[in-house]
């Protein structure tokens, strides 16, 4: 569907990588975390393993979030699923496992959570990962939220594949481009960064109705002037400064 007098509601606070800084991002225990905070929604990112499995971790390397070592797309789910993915944030989550994008939407089924799937591939496996996710999306997902990606080839794929979910464009900044943009790959929203670089662009996305949700704001005041101007959105690591009934 075009963007225009968007009918796609927004959770105002959204969790990143599941769990925000409060628990191993990218994980089962982030979301179940997030849910216990009274978050509405949350959001992770995804890659494919070696065989082609859609994962959750941000990074291409392992070892900033894992026990493991090398490149994601180097290995194979089975051999993913057996790395520590919890230990490095405390003891508590020591043996937490790197999730399937599969398991993962039914946790957030059974919790009742929105989803901000991003899709991330690692370098030159764009198309690829689109198309795979948004073949598992169509399939296994109840559509409760949005697919993203700063990747307009892996959008382009995973429309194709999941027509009917509704997409969202990543960028830095808003561009002065942005409704062709999002015309040409079908998508209803607008993530950016924050602080909004160009408030007037932002504006303008707001006043035609089109969704606009700002990453990773972890300040409740910023969080708070950015909800007020009209954003959708925001993604913070710190849902902890909301009360259940303000999310």
């Amino acid at each position: 569907m075009p963007p225009g007098k968007s009918d796609l509601i927004y959770p105002r606070i959204i969790a990143h990588r599941c769990g925000g800084a409060l628990a191993p991002e990218n994980t089962l225990a982030g979301l179940r975390l997030a849910a216990r905070l009274g978050c509405k929604g949350v959001e992770f990112d995804v890659m494919l393993s070696r065989d082609g499995v859609p994962v959750l971790i941000h990074d291409e390397t392992l070892e900033r979030t894992t026990s493991g070592h090398g490149a994601v797309a180097a290995h194979s789910f089975a051999e993913l699923r057996t790395l520590d993915a919890g230990a490095w944030h405390g003891k508590a989550y020591a043996g937490e496992a790197i999730p399937s994008l599969a398991a993962a939407l039914a946790l957030c089924a059974e919790l009742g959570l929105w989803a901000n799937v991003e899709i991330k591939p690692s370098a030159g496996r764009e198309a690829e990962t689109g198309a795979v996710v948004g073949h598992l999306l169509a399939a296994q997902w109840n559509g409760r939220g949005v697919v993203s990606s700063f990747s307009a080839t892996a959008l382009a794929s995973a429309h194709t594949e999941a027509a009917r979910c509704d997409f969202a464009l990543l960028v830095d900044t808003v561009p002065a481009d942005w409704r062709p943009r999002l015309d040409q790959l079908g998508c209803r929203a607008l993530h950016c960064r924050a602080p909004l670089a160009d408030p007037a662009g932002a504006g303008a996305v707001i006043a035609a109705g089109v969704p606009l949700a700002c990453y990773t704001v972890n300040r409740r005041d910023q969080a708070d002037a950015l909800l007020r101007a009209g954003v959708a959105a925001v993604f913070t690591d710190r849902p902890d400064l909301w009360s259940p009934r303000e999310m």
